[in-house]
């Protein structure tokens, strides 16, 4: 959400951040809704005092036995109490239309996020690992899977397309990921670990910018819940509405969960494998912080991830996104890709963002400053540390061998109860 007393003070700057988002401007019709508000509640203000006033005047001319004027005045008290529900409605609608307006508008993005248009305009900024070389054909994790308990073909029997089961070490090496994960980012990463619903309600899904321009990526309920997109959802709406103390700044979780995306554009993308499923896990790093530090927990988050994938020695790169290929709630992006060999390229496998106070002024959290006055927003970050199942394909694709098997990395045997590798299944 954005602020209205910056878009009053700086329309045009505002309208330019905007373009850079590939957005049109729309800070003079906004202003125009918000003056026709304020006008309103300022007359609905100058109609209460002046009810305060005749109810008093009544009492007075009462008292002189003017009797005439205190009907008057009667009259008009009536006719003012009547008035006010239709403009406390005429307000309320004012407010609602102008609250919708900047709902769907995106983030405004950080200077130094790059303009451009799509992925293609993204920046890279790191590499890390090096690339494996094999001396047979890698292949893909869909076709390398299948003997190791990959199985495609039961999740689609049991709930449709993008779906897997998985069997055996398969599912152990799943588990092991997802334990690692949790236990890496608690252990040195300084993250504290959370168990949280899958299934929220639309408070905290707006709170967090999937509502309402996401909901057709979503998967919703009969009684009206929302089943999480991403642990960022449940683990960031945790301080929705608090006012909390500068000292218990900075928050970081993390969270284990799955997952749930309808994909609803991404038709014919990634339908083979693991890439892209309707339902997935993921270990969810989310920080709140205060404005100042946001930009340091950031690349600091960042760090955090790529740490994962140091220690499964995954070959990645690190990309800083353009202003055209940027999340919706987010003012500044980095996106982390794997170097997948059966694909022969590099997909991503985690995003992480600062949002600055563009969620906190949706979920109205805020923090008590140590000294001076007045509430400030918090700032929210959030990042996968990292996606499970992409993270299972890029073992499987860089650890595989000639024979079918695929080795385990060593950060993840003590979680394999002394399986080394993964065989092909009887």
């Amino acid at each position: 959400m954005h602020d209205l007393k910056y878009i009053r003070e700086n329309p045009e700057a505002f309208d330019a951040a905007l373009k850079r988002r590939g957005a049109a401007a729309v800070s003079a019709s906004l202003l125009a809704l918000d003056e026709k508000r304020r006008a309103v509640q300022t007359e609905m203000q100058a109609g209460q005092a002046r009810r305060n006033e005749a109810s008093k005047a009544i009492g007075a001319a009462m008292g002189k036995g003017d009797t005439a004027t205190a009907e008057a005045l009667k009259a008009e008290v009536a006719s003012l109490k009547d008035s006010m529900p239709q403009m406390e409605e005429q307000e309320r609608a004012l407010a609602s239309e102008l609250d919708g307006l900047l709902a769907a508008l995106p983030n405004l993005p950080a200077d130094d996020t790059p303009d451009g248009a799509d992925e293609n305009d993204n920046i890279e900024v790191s590499r890390w690992g090096a690339v494996p070389k094999f001396d047979f054909e890698p292949k893909d994790h869909a076709d390398l899977g299948p003997p190791l308990g990959l199985d495609f073909e039961t999740g689609v029997a049991i709930s449709g397309t993008r779906f897997t089961f998985m069997r055996g070490q398969m599912a152990r090496l799943n588990r092991a990921i997802g334990q690692f994960m949790l236990d890496h980012h608690t252990q040195v990463n300084g993250y504290s670990e959370c168990n949280t619903p899958v299934l929220v309600n639309d408070a905290a899904m707006y709170g967090t910018d999937k509502l309402p321009k996401f909901a057709d990526d979503s998967f919703r309920t009969t009684d009206g819940r929302w089943l999480i997109p991403t642990a960022e959802v449940s683990l960031t709406s945790s301080v929705a509405g608090g006012i909390l103390d500068e000292n218990a700044l900075p928050i970081r979780l993390t969270a284990h969960t799955l997952c749930f995306r309808s994909e609803a554009g991404a038709a014919g993308k990634d339908t083979k494998g693991l890439i892209r499923q309707h339902q997935f896990e993921k270990v969810e790093l989310v920080s709140v912080v205060r404005p100042q530090d946001s930009e340091a927990e950031h690349e600091r988050m960042t760090a955090a991830a790529e740490s994962i994938l140091q220690a499964l020695a995954l070959p990645y790169r690190k990309i800083l996104l353009c202003t055209g290929d940027m999340g919706f709630g987010a003012r500044k992006t980095y996106d982390l890709e794997v170097w997948l060999p059966g694909q022969g390229l590099y997909r991503e496998i985690s995003s992480c963002s600062n949002c600055g106070d563009f969620q906190a002024r949706r979920m109205n959290t805020r923090y008590r400053p140590a000294e001076g006055k007045g509430n400030l927003f918090v700032h929210t970050l959030n990042g996968s540390g990292l996606a499970v199942g992409r993270t299972l394909v890029a073992v499987l694709e860089n650890y595989q061998q000639a024979d079918g098997s695929v080795l385990i990395p060593s950060a993840l045997l003590p979680y394999m109860g002394g399986i080394s590798r993964l065989e092909p299944m009887a």
